[in-house]
């Protein structure tokens, strides 16, 4: 190992151990619900009661904390019991709630109780599945801006739901949770990736027909234009559906095509603008939690491709811009203390443009955690 790559390690090292005293910080707060957005001037948490959709997140750092022991399986537990109900929920984003909520506590430290929590959520989710339209649609609990319900989808939560899905189908023998996975991934192939390898978040189909009826954004800049997150969400999305789906080679395929498509238009400092077509680049918000997916999907198709040194090194040169331009201390909290900066979460509603996004955390460290050499980003 050079100088050089022992002083990154060494920075990756410090920057894992300021989030880790973030979430520590965050569960000694006894907060009412579950971590959503913080202000970065001062820490303090906007929480939800039940989730929303990012409250896996959260819960998926303490599983990554819980696998060093400690106190953190212990919380990991609890605040993963916090989801309960929402197996009930009529949204897609049960896949990020009971995948980083619920399975990784099984798939990390062989947690019964996540595992049979994991398998709730699944059934729930997999209930929903469309088989004229070949998705599990955005439903109508979505905590989205408009256009959710029965007859609407989008990319975001394609890849916890084929990891998801898969894993309990493994565990059951269901595999009819496997066979409705791999047709909402593929689905999505064709309703929300153009030709050029750039990411449409949204679409609406027939629910009777399953023709598709139109393709758009819920919160980019446009209904035709490049939201940043959308091209994140299907970087993840594909990677993660090659890895947990295999026998279907169009999902690393299209992964490799989205992932391009990122290395050749994201800015030169390698963190993105909210979206890629707001006529105000340079002059508008950056997405650090979407630059975030996007480092931890490109360090699963590095490790999913033969030769995917250039997708691990844009990874790695990524979460460097992010560690040394974006991680910041905050004014009243413990000097150890660092959280991520400037995620846009909604430019649309003028909602939490540039703070500390509980995702985007989740991203972050997963890719962190890879980088210092203790995760298989497979594993996850």
């Amino acid at each position: 190992m050079t100088a050089g790559s022992h002083t990154e390690a060494a920075t990756f090292a410090a920057a894992r151990a300021r989030m880790q005293a973030r979430v520590d910080q965050t569960v000694d707060a006894g907060l009412p619900g579950l971590p959503h957005h913080a202000d970065v001037r001062t820490g303090e948490w906007t929480t939800t009661p039940d989730g929303d959709w990012t409250g896996g997140h959260f819960v998926g750092q303490l599983w990554l904390a819980a696998r060093r022991g400690g106190r953190h399986r212990e919380a990991a537990r609890a605040y993963s019991a916090r989801l309960d109900g929402r197996e009930h929920s009529p949204t897609i984003f049960r896949g990020f709630l009971f995948h980083y909520g619920a399975a990784l506590g099984g798939h990390l430290l062989g947690d019964g109780a996540a595992w049979e929590r994991a398998e709730r959520g699944a059934r729930g989710l997999a209930g929903s599945f469309n088989p004229a339209a070949g998705i599990m649609p955005l439903g109508t609990a979505a905590e989205e801006a408009h256009s959710v319900g029965d007859a609407e989808t989008s990319i975001d939560a394609v890849g916890a739901v084929s990891a998801l899905l898969s894993a309990v189908a493994d565990r059951t023998g269901d595999h009819r949770m496997r066979d409705a996975a791999v047709a909402h991934a593929r689905r999505h192939i064709e309703i929300c990736v153009r030709d050029d390898g750039s990411v449409c978040q949204s679409g609406t189909v027939d629910p009777v027909t399953g023709q598709l009826v139109r393709r758009y954004s819920h919160k980019g800049h446009s209904p035709s234009s490049t939201w940043a997150r959308a091209q994140a969400w299907a970087m993840l999305a594909f990677t993660m559906s090659a890895h947990w789906l295999p026998g279907h080679p169009e999902f690393l395929d299209t992964a490799v095509t989205v992932a391009d498509w990122w290395a050749a238009h994201v800015p030169e400092d390698l963190v993105t603008f909210w979206d890629f077509d707001d006529p105000a680049v340079p002059h508008t918000f950056k997405d650090t939690s979407a630059t975030a997916i996007a480092a931890a999907a490109l360090l699963k198709l590095a490790a999913l491709l033969r030769g995917g040194r250039k997708y691990r090194d844009l990874a790695r040169r990524t979460v460097d811009a992010l560690v040394t331009g974006y991680l910041r201390p905050v004014p009243g909290l413990p000097g150890e203390i660092a959280v991520l900066t400037t995620g846009c979460y909604n430019k649309l509603l003028g909602l939490a443009t540039a703070d500390e996004l509980v995702w985007g955390d989740y991203y972050f460290t997963e890719a962190l955690a890879v980088l210092d050499g203790d995760l298989d980003p497979l594993a996850v």
